[in-house]
């Protein structure tokens, strides 16, 4: 088998069996690999942390909380000391503590060496010695919280999509311009491996020369649009639903149609936008960096049917970017939901390395060849023009002499990345400017959507030229009761 071959058959391995999840390191120490063990040290619960251990909170222990973020933090233990755990539903908090009473050595008690908290303000005004949080609430959240923190002088790492509304995203990334000795991370994993730095190096050097068109897609599945749910079903004891809905509207508790996962919350528009949103984070990641993209000036969405309180069962968006110095015009294409593929003539240059188009990945069409990576900006493979198969980024014979101009993470983990910067008072290579970019031009594809049109963007002065009906979706309205 071949090294791209090889590289290939890892990566699918690696996307049926974590899908988006985190690639997972066990050591800062540059250069050092391990295998995961089956039970995590028990010095991770420690109540005392070490002088060069950073104190951190996970805000959100359930779904993503839950199975990843505790997780890969929990396996740095020797650099960071998680304190507390803060989540407004119980039965959540209840399911991280049996997840370390079962997988931390020797930690029978271990859970109960946690602090417990039900409101984020109570857990900033008590601990102390907090150095951080990770903070994997739904997106609602997600900018309330990270300025609480960041105001407060604590790091923050945030789950993406990294806001709701774009006016909320500028005050973010503003915040993390002025904000000194706050180190900002998104949870963009695949932006912390060789092959995402390594193809936006190539892009940038001229290897494909102009990129004209970038096609993203994704199969997963969503059904039609639809209205909520006549009535109104008994909380769940534990779960304070007013704090859960945040800045969103007030709207009734309904069993198994909000709660219950990413797939229902993120779908519905008072709590999200769509898999536009939540996969295009990581799918418009390279393109915005590689291309240096900033606002569209002109977004299309397609209808399927119409678009009631939720997000659509196909989504297809085209997104255009004027030039940009020496770089040309670029269009930027999504598509999502069953069998969603880009056009035959898009994917050709696939066919003669895969016997089938990959269910999900992005291709780069460009004037000297065609560049592919998976949704995360990986595994990336080129094929100039002439060449009869795609080659990786890491070992293509037109990108050796490709100077190295990125920083590279030893172990590819994109945690890690985040807590040897709060250590060192450096930047990320993933802070909330850049992630607050990349998912505003996310926001203006379910802008165009819902407003049932193409619309002509000012980015500039965040507004939808001749649409002033827009300006509600652009700033939404906000209950700010839970908010500091």
């Amino acid at each position: 088998m071949s090294n791209f071959e090889n590289t290939t058959h890892m990566l699918n391995l690696r996307t049926k069996m974590m899908g988006r999840r985190r690639f997972l390191g066990t050591t800062l120490a540059a250069g050092a690999t391990a295998a995961v063990p089956n039970f995590l040290p028990a010095r991770a619960l420690g109540a005392a942390a070490s002088a060069d251990k950073l104190n951190l909170a996970v805000i959100g222990v359930g779904g993503r909380g839950h199975g990843n973020l505790l997780p890969d933090l929990l396996q740095l233990d020797a650099h960071c000391n998680v304190v507390a755990l803060c989540d407004v539903d119980t039965a959540a908090i209840s399911n991280a503590k049996a997840y370390v009473a079962k997988n931390v050595e020797n930690s029978a008690d271990a859970s109960a060496r946690f602090k417990i908290y039900d409101d984020y303000r109570k857990l900033l005004d008590q601990e102390k010695s907090l150095d951080g949080v990770v903070i994997a609430v739904g997106n609602r959240w997600h900018v309330p919280m990270s300025k609480a923190f960041m105001k407060a002088g604590k790091h923050v790492y945030c789950e993406k999509p990294l806001g709701l509304s774009i006016s909320e995203l500028r005050e973010l990334r503003e915040l993390t311009r002025t904000t000194k000795n706050v180190v900002t991370q998104i949870g963009a994993q695949g932006a912390a491996g060789d092959g995402f730095r390594r193809s936006i190096e190539i892009i940038q050097a001229g290897v494909l020369g102009q990129v004209r068109e970038v096609h993203c897609w994704t199969t997963r599945e969503c059904q039609p649009s639809q209205n909520r749910p006549a009535g109104e079903d008994p909380v769940p004891t534990g779960l304070n639903w007013d704090f859960w809905l945040g800045q969103s509207p007030y709207r009734p508790y309904k069993q198994g149609i909000y709660t219950g996962g990413l797939s229902n919350w993120c779908r519905w528009f008072d709590f999200g936008d769509g898999t536009v949103a939540d996969m295009g984070i990581h799918s418009f990641n390279l393109a915005v960096r590689a291309l240096e993209l900033e606002s569209p000036t002109r977004v299309e969405a397609q209808n399927p049917e119409p678009v009631l309180e939720t997000y659509v069962s196909k989504g297809r968006f085209r997104f255009d970017f004027a030039a940009r110095g020496k770089r040309a015009a670029v269009s930027l294409f999504w598509y999502d939901g069953k069998d969603a593929l880009p056009p035959s003539e898009v994917t050709q240059g696939l066919l003669s390395t895969y016997k089938s188009v990959p269910e999900h990945g992005c291709v780069y069409l460009a004037e000297k060849g065609i560049l592919w990576t998976d949704p995360w900006g990986q595994g990336g493979c080129l094929r100039l023009a002439g060449e009869a198969k795609l080659r990786g980024v890491l070992d293509h014979e037109a990108c050796k002499l490709v100077p190295v101009t990125l920083p590279r993470v030893a172990d590819q983990n994109h945690m890690a990345e985040w807590l040897r910067a709060c250590k060192l008072g450096t930047g990320t290579f993933s802070d909330f400017d850049i992630g607050g970019r990349v998912t505003e031009i996310c926001l203006t594809g379910t802008l165009a959507l819902r407003l049932g049109r193409p619309i002509e963007y000012d980015g500039g002065a965040m507004k939808v030229i001749g649409a002033p009906e827009a300006d509600m979706l652009i700033r939404r309205p906000q209950r700010t009761q839970w908010f500091l």
